[in-house]
């Protein structure tokens, strides 16, 4: 299958309040355009080092919007903001602080997702839901920050009724959130590519897409 029949096919069970991001890490600029062509207008990275020859290669394509989706260092910071329209990983209280001074700085107003853990893994970075409730006075006054909603990256090997659970989870955390501070929280930014038609029944509306777009990657 064509890299454009599978945008088609996703795209067509989609429904209209949920965005498809193209996870293109690893992939060849040969591939991204395919996608591109297809349609797709939002592409994700998680390596600035991978990302920057990706974006000098189609800056002139209008309408295009790169969402940075890892861990973001402290020293990547300013660069990222520099070359990313949305950055997924705000991950805790101490990041956004220093991304909420860097865009006061920069005179930019950047549009971030929390990340979030609502089951334990220590391979993954993220509030855990008492932190990011603790932390909601502190959120809500962050000037230079446009907090979109939460993002959240599950463990490994959950069951579909595990996955389903904790995007539930996400949403009623995002919810929470919401009433108790008052910030505007629309959007969350969950679900891959083995896991995202569970991620929307929960309340997704932005999906990150990698193997089901362009397939398996080499290695």
């Amino acid at each position: 299958m064509t890299i454009a029949h599978r945008i088609d096919s996703i795209r067509r069970s989609l429904p209209p309040t949920v965005r498809p991001i193209a996870v293109t890490k690893q992939v060849p600029v040969e591939r991204i355009r395919e996608a591109i062509d297809a349609g797709i207008t939002d592409l994700a990275e998680s390596k600035l080092q991978e990302a920057l020859p990706k974006q000098e290669r189609f800056r002139d394509i209008p309408g295009l919007e790169w969402h940075f989706i890892g861990h973001l260092q402290a020293n990547k910071a300013r660069k990222v903001l520099e070359t990313f329209d949305w950055i997924h990983s705000i991950d805790s209280r101490k990041l956004a602080e220093r991304i909420d001074r860097l865009a006061g700085e920069m005179g930019l107003t950047p549009k971030v997702f929390l990340q979030v853990k609502v089951l334990p893994d220590p391979d993954k970075f993220g509030w855990e839901g008492d932190e990011i409730l603790n932390d909601l006075d502190f959120l809500a006054t962050r000037e230079h920050l446009k907090i979109q909603g939460l993002m959240t990256i599950l463990p490994l090997r959950l069951s579909d009724p595990e996955k389903l659970s904790a995007f539930e989870r996400t949403r009623d955390l995002a919810r929470t959130m919401a009433d108790r501070s008052g910030l505007v929280l629309p959007h969350l930014s969950m679900g891959m590519s083995d896991d995202y038609k569970l991620a929307i029944l929960a309340g997704a509306t932005f999906i990150r897409l990698g193997t089901a777009i362009f397939g398996d990657r080499p290695g």
